[in-house]
């Protein structure tokens, strides 16, 4: 006898419910309101998979509907997800089906088995957070490195470019020029030596060199330990979930992943004029040059030719910048042109508004001598002068037109050959991702690589739901004055908000410690962009001077915070320091006030 009444009803909203459960891939009964619902339904939007929702508290009959799945699976919460027919469960049972890999199983159950969870191409910064944390999680994790040689030769071990090419040996070779500095500071102070002092480049190379080793090995050693597969190798796609990886010996594999991070950072760019990749060196072989440079032309105004030009010039040898426009494009001109100044006042030649057209050799050595024609950028006029060494600074261009990213559908912005990749680092293909330098429009910067790369693990493999936050992002620039920063440039700024609602308050300060040295008064300078719209909120932070990057550290924090001037202002300063300026700003552009400061 058919179930009539109460039980008809019953059994057809059972029927219902089953129905609804084989026609979909994915079903999540749901409530709007509730949080667990809501990461659910997030997850699966992550890993761009369809989903039919049925919102119980919008829905008639949802009371009975709840009843009903009480009685069929057990769980009488929500959410309560099914899968190709599968009851999965709530949030937490749901989260932890996606850490084990059980997930992408019952979505793809005839999909094929891959020899990998996770392969990451590059190990630079990035590359290596995101394949220990992938690794601690549980996953099966390979990590593909292989540097190309540059023109000249050089290459290096596991670490990617800060460690091997970038901000350690910049940093290093920046504070040897800082101890020249101190030394000559010295004598003011008391400290008394006969002795004619002399740099020695090869034993700050080896000493350099030495220390980059060490930490080489160790990144090795780290990848051992989280049972991470390393091999130096070039990874080239050849489909979508498979790369074949060439060594140095032309020996290849073939290996697969379910999913890949794009980590492959960038080099520098060469001028594509003659002679440029015979005779000059970028900051690829700078830090591993076996003699020293001597008369050294720097062609470029980026933070990497600045940086360089000055710890070339600390260390005493025949510098000058060639310059096509303006000073570090992309940050704040105001700071930048201060930075330039003081390096043009202690010995820094700059050439401004020309570009090379050739260089030739006129004689071979360690260093040689090399001739150098410019022309002016109105191409009205041409110029020839000698030098030892010749560094290109131009630009760095994205490491991803040679890794097979068309055969795996990966979208790429053919200008620069940076990626696009949405906010939580995916491209345009949903198993592959990219993280660090050859991002399209975020920071080249170490930390945030290493930020990226882990967040992004924890999102894959532990349900995690944190982003990196590329906004507000502190850095600074190693100029012999260094350049701190945090927030907006002026220019960024007056064009979000207009001029007439910022204020801006500024200072020059001469340090406690230069002053018995008699030396740079009133050369360095704070500057803080606060928003009126805003209650004066904090949206820019810049400062030239020493230890730019411990005192903007701190302020950067601050920023993330909301900072406001009244907050500032509230602070007390640590008496003598150059930090505690931004305590005591009371001077804005707008007034036109004296901002020279008479001491402490």
């Amino acid at each position: 006898m058919p179930p009539v009444g109460k039980d008809a009803g019953k059994t057809e909203l059972q029927t219902r419910i089953q129905e609804l459960i084989e026609a979909n891939q994915v079903v999540v009964f749901s409530k709007s309101y509730c949080p667990y619902c809501v990461k659910v339904k997030d997850l699966f939007k992550g890993l761009d998979v369809k989903c039919n929702v049925v919102e119980l508290d919008l829905v008639e009959e949802g009371t009975n509907y709840q009843e009903l799945l009480g009685e069929m699976t057990g769980q009488k919460t929500v959410p309560n997800v099914f899968i190709n027919k599968t009851h999965v469960g709530g949030w937490d049972k749901t989260k932890q089906a996606h850490t084990d890999g059980l997930l992408q199983q019952l979505l793809n159950p005839d999909a094929e088995t891959y020899e990998y969870d996770l392969i990451v191409i590059g190990g630079g910064s990035g590359g290596l957070a995101c394949s220990k944390e992938a690794a601690t999680l549980g996953k099966k994790v390979m990590v593909l490195d292989y540097v190309v040689p540059t023109p000249k030769g050089t290459t290096w071990g596991l670490g990617g470019t800060c460690v091997n090419v970038g901000c350690i040996p910049k940093k290093l070779m920046h504070q040897t020029a800082l101890l020249g500095t101190a030394m000559q500071d010295a004598r003011k102070y008391g400290w008394e030596f006969d002795e004619r002092v002399k740099h020695n480049w090869e034993t700050m190379k080896d000493a350099i060199n030495n220390y980059i080793g060490s930490l080489n090995w160790g990144y090795r050693v780290a990848l051992r330990d989280k049972n991470v597969n390393y091999v130096n190798a070039y990874a080239e796609f050849v489909e979508p979930h498979k790369i074949k990886a060439k060594t140095k010996r032309g020996k290849e594999t073939i290996h697969t992943a379910a999913r890949f991070v794009l980590a492959t950072g960038e080099r520098p760019r060469y001028l594509g004029i003659p002679g440029d990749k015979e005779y000059c060196i970028t900051s690829d072989d700078l830090f591993s040059l076996p003699y020293c440079p001597g008369k050294t032309l720097l062609i470029g105004a980026s933070y990497v030719a600045l940086e360089c030009a000055g710890f070339l010039a600390g260390l005493g040898l025949d510098v000058t910048v060639m310059v096509r426009s303006i000073l570090l494009r992309g940050f704040d001109q105001d700071m930048a042109n201060r930075a330039g100044e003081h390096m043009e006042q202690h010995g820094v030649k700059f050439l401004r508004k020309y570009v090379p057209v050739k260089v030739e050799e006129l004689e071979a050595g360690t260093p040689g001598r090399l001739m150098v024609t410019a022309k002016s950028t109105d191409g009205t006029e041409f110029i020839e002068a000698e030098y030892n060494t010749v560094l290109i600074a131009v630009g760095r261009d994205a490491c991803t037109d040679k890794i097979g990213l068309a055969l795996a559908g990966v979208k790429v912005n053919p200008q620069n050959g940076k990626v696009p990749v949405d906010d939580e680092e995916q491209t345009n293909v949903p198993h592959i991702y990219a993280i660090g330098d050859i991002l399209e429009g975020k920071w080249e910067l170490t930390p945030v690589a290493i930020q990226a790369g882990k967040l992004l693990a924890r999102r894959l493999y532990a349900g995690a739901t944190l982003k990196c936050d590329y906004v507000n992002v502190p850095t600074t620039v190693f100029t012999p004055l260094e350049y701190g920063c945090c927030g907006r440039s002026e220019e960024k700024a007056i064009e979000m908000y207009g001029e007439e609602n910022l204020e801006i308050y500024h200072s020059l300060f001469w340090p406690l410690e230069f002053t018995v040295a008699n030396r740079d008064n009133n050369k360095c300078y704070s500057k803080i962009i606060c928003n009126k719209l805003d209650n004066d909120r904090v949206i820019g932070f810049h400062y030239l001077g020493p230890n730019a990057g411990e005192v903007t550290q701190g302020y950067g924090v601050a920023i993330k915070c909301g900072v406001t001037k009244e907050q500032l202002d509230n602070t007390i300063g640590i008496h003598p320091t150059c930090a505690e300026m931004f305590t005591t700003l009371d001077v804005t552009k707008s007034s036109g006030g004296d901002i020279a400061q008479a001491g402490c």
